[in-house]
């Protein structure tokens, strides 16, 4: 417990030196601009989230938010193909994009006077987008390819594609970000106007700044520059709940692979959907404690003791907009089967079930928490992610702030009790690679389950 009070003080410490007041406003079009002061570094992150994701889409045009993410930098009525990156570059600065199922989001890092250029391209293209279909055709290319290198090339990656559109039958979580093939070889420029037009507006955008900033200075810059652009009525999303399971689900992928793989998941609430609030949290430890280190279970257990998996992992997103999974892999090793792994990934569960955690383990977990609070705020882009996700999902940004508090307060009776309400087998799907021989002389790339894209 020493080292927890000790690690609990020197958070304290650097949240005092590198956590800034957070000041927060909304233009009269309904944009949100977010500014948090750290003025450790003459730099400043500044950030764009539109919130919409590949959850906001529906059969027939998966994959569309991502294409958009790539065509935002395909030029405006005012700047032409490039022309973003390339000013960007020229004052020193870096950029680059992101899309998920929650949101789209696009940054750059800049030397604080220059914060002006990034608002000046930002609100630019939150309204101007020139879409252009020479330039359509070539980036859809671009994305299919990006697919074929991500997801269809990777076994891992095309087993958890699989699963997911397996494990959820209406959540419009099943769908990949990337897209499925058919949806990109089918997509045209209208479906991209289509988006752009019904999400990209200032009412469904939020901007976050970080870093050396003066608050009012940086309000005043919105204003100019974000203020003139016109909102849109935005729709939101019909809900898609995903109606109960009656049973476990399997699933076998059948793939060119070196090694066999399995993955689970339980189906389990978020922040935004838990019926209490520490629910998530005591899930997020529940994940450290199988997890977390050399020292988690899974690790020193399965991997180092029996040495039955040459891998094996747990994991889990509180922040996510819709209810999601509590998720388990692994890779057997030697001789082990699948089923010799599966079997020991449910001791574990079982165990979590019939017994409270040590009190070792919870203190080892909140350690791990509270030093990666530490590092996290040592990124000004960092800082930012956390605001911007937090708000794009429909969370308040504050309970960033809480994070280490929510998961010091978790009781080992807390994470025993989500283990036996959650980790049921009616909610449980299962898949498992069943690698097929290789290609001659081919070598699959390194596995990726697919995750947000990075322009």
């Amino acid at each position: 417990m020493r080292s927890l009070l000790a690690s609990c003080l020197l958070v304290a410490g650097q949240v005092a030196l590198a956590s800034g007041v957070v000041h927060e406003y909304q233009l009269d079009n309904g944009l949100k601009l977010i500014v948090k002061e750290d003025h450790r570094a003459p730099v400043v992150v500044s950030q764009v989230w539109y919130k919409v994701g590949s959850s906001y889409e529906h059969d027939g045009i998966t994959g569309v938010s991502h294409v958009l993410e790539h065509m935002m930098f395909k030029g405006t009525d005012d700047h032409p193909p490039g022309e973003f990156s390339r000013i960007i570059s020229e004052n020193g600065g870096s950029e680059n994009a992101f899309t998920s199922g929650d949101y789209t989001a696009y940054f750059q890092q800049l030397e604080t006077s220059r914060l002006p250029i990034s608002f000046e391209l930002e609100a630019d293209r939150m309204r101007k987008l020139h879409l252009q279909d020479e330039e359509f055709r070539k980036e859809i290319n671009v994305v299919m390819e990006e697919r074929r290198l991500r997801t269809d090339d990777k076994p891992t990656a095309q087993t958890y594609e699989q699963f997911n559109a397996v494990a959820f039958t209406s959540s419009s979580v099943r769908i990949p970000t990337i897209g499925w093939m058919n949806d990109l070889e089918n997509m045209q420029l209208a479906d991209l106007q289509h988006w752009y037009e019904r999400w990209y507006a200032p009412n469904n955008a939020i901007v976050v700044v970080v870093g050396d900033v003066e608050p009012e200075a940086v309000l005043k810059l919105a204003k100019k520059y974000f203020g003139p652009l016109k909102p849109e009525v935005i729709v939101p999303p019909k809900p898609r709940i995903e109606p109960p399971q009656k049973g476990r689900r399997d699933i076998t992928v059948q793939a060119p692979a070196e090694v066999p793989y399995t993955l689970m998941g339980y189906k389990v609430p978020v922040l935004a959907t838990a019926e209490e609030r520490w629910e998530p949290y005591a899930l997020e430890v529940l994940a450290n404690i199988l997890d977390g280190g050399d020292s988690a279970r899974l690790t020193s257990e399965l991997v180092r003791g029996s040495q039955i998996a040459t891998s094996a992992g747990a994991g889990y997103d509180l922040y996510d907009r819709q209810a999601g999974l509590f998720l388990l892999d692994g890779t057997p090793a030697g001789t082990h089967t699948i089923p010799d792994l599966q079997a020991a990934l449910f001791e574990q569960i079982q165990r979590l079930k019939d017994g409270p955690v040590t009190d070792e383990e919870l203190s080892r977990v909140k350690s791990g928490v509270v030093a990666s609070a530490v590092y996290e705020l040592d990124s000004t882009f960092y800082q930012g992610m956390k605001i911007g996700q937090l708000e794009a999902v429909g969370l308040d940004w504050r309970l960033a702030d809480e994070y280490v508090e929510r998961i010091n307060a978790v009781t080992a009776e807390q994470v025993q009790a989500v283990a036996n309400k959650y980790l049921l087998e009616e909610t449980l799907t299962v898949a498992e690679l069943d690698p097929l021989p290789m290609e001659t002389g081919r070598q699959m790339r390194a596995d990726s389950n697919g995750g947000g894209d990075v322009h």
